[in-house]
């Protein structure tokens, strides 16, 4: 067997398993959906007419500029759960039991990737449907549709990526829990609340400028049927960036600890 398919064999292998984790204990990864369920419902009917009369409509209006944003920010969410469960193994003894294996040191990183990208994607259905049942509209066609559901998984990709090498530095699940919280707060300082434009200098600079705007902005321009312009590659470079020094992190750090 190649060195190549040697490690898909085993990155396949260690994806089963954090598939069948996930399946066993499913509050754990729908817990990530519960956060951006409750902050849309909040948004929707706490300030939804304000907001939505501002914006020359009311409601409806509102939940279909807010529901892109609420996504975004669940993917980003998701990125604890992950974080958790590489401090755990790092932790707990297993990953010695996995170094002594003849199995590619990769793998143990690539399977907690996927299958938290899988969970995550999994997680945002529900936060659509009651999206939906709130007033959520889409103009988008099946292939904007596809695109969107492409863009939301490379978001995953990126951030997990990061969350990996957060929780290989964390020697405690507690502390793994709290480092993804800068991950998740980055959206409320983006577009998906409220538009950047309408904010104060130095807050509406940042709000330009961080990775969760132009990711929120393609991918309501991608759901509402309407141009993105060049948001969609600057969130595609974003994501790429992410992803590879989160990748280069994690490997470096899983590489120079032999136990935790």
């Amino acid at each position: 067997m190649s060195t190549l398919a040697h490690a898909v064999h085993d990155s396949r292998t260690m994806l089963r398993r954090n598939i069948k984790h996930a399946v066993r204990y499913p509050a754990v990864g729908f817990g990530s959906a519960m956060m951006p369920i409750l902050m849309l419902l909040l948004f929707a009917f706490a300030f939804g007419d304000a907001i939505g009369a501002g914006m020359g409509g009311g409601r409806g209006t509102y939940v279909t500029y807010l529901t892109p944003g609420i996504v975004i920010m669940g993917v980003a969410a998701g990125s604890m759960s992950t974080s958790i469960a590489v401090c755990q193994d790092m932790t707990e003894g297993i990953i010695n039991r996995f170094r002594t294996m003849n199995i590619t040191r990769s793998s143990f990183m690539t399977g907690h990737v996927l299958g938290s990208v899988i969970q995550t994607m999994v997680c945002m259905v529900p936060v659509i449907g009651v999206a939906l049942a709130v007033g959520f509209r889409s103009g988008a066609t099946p292939l904007e549709w596809l695109a969107a559901t492409g863009l939301l998984a490379a978001v995953a990709f990126a951030v997990t990526w990061l969350s990996v090498a957060l929780g290989l530095i964390s020697k405690t699940v507690e502390s793994a829990s709290n480092k993804p919280l800068l991950i998740q707060f980055l959206p409320f300082l983006g577009s998906a609340f409220v538009p950047a434009a309408s904010m104060a200098p130095g807050l509406r600079w940042f709000a330009e400028n961080q990775p969760f705007t132009p990711m929120t902005e393609t991918l309501r321009g991608l759901l509402s049927g309407t141009p993105i312009g060049n948001s969609g590659w600057i969130s595609l470079a974003w994501c790429a960036g992410i992803a590879l020094v989160g990748y280069l992190w994690s490997r470096s750090l899983f590489n120079s600890t032999s136990r935790r």
